[in-house]
């Protein structure tokens, strides 16, 4: 049975393929929890999930767990240096194997001690070994699919996904020319919010830069926003701007590095944005993960040369931390408040034929992905 919140009702206006003729989701795709299940399902279990960075995974028996909504799972290095990815989930009771990061050379079950090598094979379970019908090799843990990308690990449960790398084909390109140096860098620090807003009202917001002029007057400061263009290509975005106003501004102080640029920023289909700000080398990751319809959980995750921050880097972080990432939680929250109003249901997308700094045709893309995920119906049968 379909779910008609998932389609078009008497009251919603038309959700159009062409940005500047259509409409926003109606509210209810931000509030309605069976909307959020059908996510789940239709869309982060699906989906290529960030878990983390091959720095912190430098050894042999190195793991670290990662949680879409309640499928935990753990990525461990192995003996023969390849990454692994199981259900984090011991096979004889249920019992979760891991938790955090850390180090181990055997996974070792908590509750009645099964043991596992490092490629999931079962090694050990007391008192089997006289069982009839028992054999070690039924019980492996499950695995699932991960990848490296620019040094990121990623995770996915549909064992059939294409690769991250084919889905975001130019990606890694455009990531590489703002960031020579990416495969140098290691994880510095981990900063975490919570914020009472539903995920996709977080991802529209970073979509678009119609807003920052008077939200971010600090980055407006930093950035040339004339330059800033918005992309969209495939499961991804591109948000670039290429030069800044001044190495002396208000948001923080740099130097100019190796690349000559303002700022660059992606989004990449479901949940995550990644950010390159001027000066020295770097790159974070902003992962907005849902924890049900009306809140959501974010991690920024720091990656610099050799995992500590310089001085200069240390601003921009601070300068995240303390200064945009509460104006746009404000805002985001804000706009999770006004869509219970029974004074607003859809409004338009702002969409010019330059696709300038104060276009929102990028919100539009992505909020497109979520209507196919979804297979919503938000168009009327026979348009006009």
């Amino acid at each position: 049975m379909t779910n008609p919140t998932l389609h078009l009702a008497q009251s919603d206006a038309p959700f159009c393929e062409k940005p500047e003729q259509s409409f926003t989701l109606p509210a209810r795709f931000y509030l309605d929890d069976d909307i959020y299940q059908c996510e789940k399902d239709a869309i982060f279990y699906q989906s290529w999930w960030y878990a983390g960075h091959i720095s912190q995974l430098p050894r042999a028996g190195d793991y670290l767990t990662t949680a879409i909504d309640e499928q935990s799972v753990f990525i461990v290095r192995d003996k023969n240096n390849a990454l692994n990815a199981f259900y984090n989930v011991c096979q004889h009771r249920g019992h979760e194997l891991v938790d955090g990061t850390g180090h181990a050379n055997v996974i070792v079950c908590p509750y009645h001690a099964w043991s596992y090598d490092l490629d999931g094979s079962l090694v050990g379970a007391r008192n089997t070994a006289k069982m009839a019908g028992f054999s070690k090799c039924d019980f492996s843990l499950k695995p699932v699919r991960v990848e490296v990308f620019c040094g990121l690990v990623f995770i996915n449960l549909d064992d059939k996904a294409i690769a991250l790398a084919e889905q975001a084909a130019g990606l890694e390109q455009e990531i590489r020319q703002y960031c020579p140096t990416v495969d140098d860098l290691q994880f510095a620090q981990r900063d975490q919010y919570q914020v009472a807003s539903n995920w996709k009202v977080m991802i529209d917001n970073f979509l678009e830069c119609y807003h920052c002029h008077t939200a971010h007057r600090d980055f407006v400061n930093l950035v040339d926003m004339e330059s800033y263009r918005s992309i969209p290509n495939g499961i991804y975005s591109s948000h670039i701007s290429n030069a800044v106003k001044s190495t002396d501004n208000t948001a923080f102080q740099f130097e100019k590095g190796d690349v000559d640029f303002g700022y660059a920023g992606w989004f990449l289909w479901p949940n995550i944005t990644l950010w390159a700000y001027p000066g020295e080398p770097n790159l974070s990751v902003l992962q907005m993960i849902p924890d049900g319809a009306g809140r959501t959980i974010e991690y920024q995750d720091w990656f610099v040369p050799n995992g500590k921050p310089s001085a200069q880097l240390t601003d921009a972080m601070v300068y995240q931390k303390d200064v945009l990432q509460p104006e746009d939680i404000s805002l985001c929250e804000s706009v999770q408040r006004g869509l219970k109003s029974r004074g607003y249901n859809q409004g338009r997308f702002v969409v010019d034929s330059d696709h300038s700094e104060l276009s929102e045709h990028a919100v539009h893309h992505f909020q497109q992905m979520v209507v196919s995920a979804l297979g919503a119906r938000l168009q009327p049968d026979n348009p006009s």
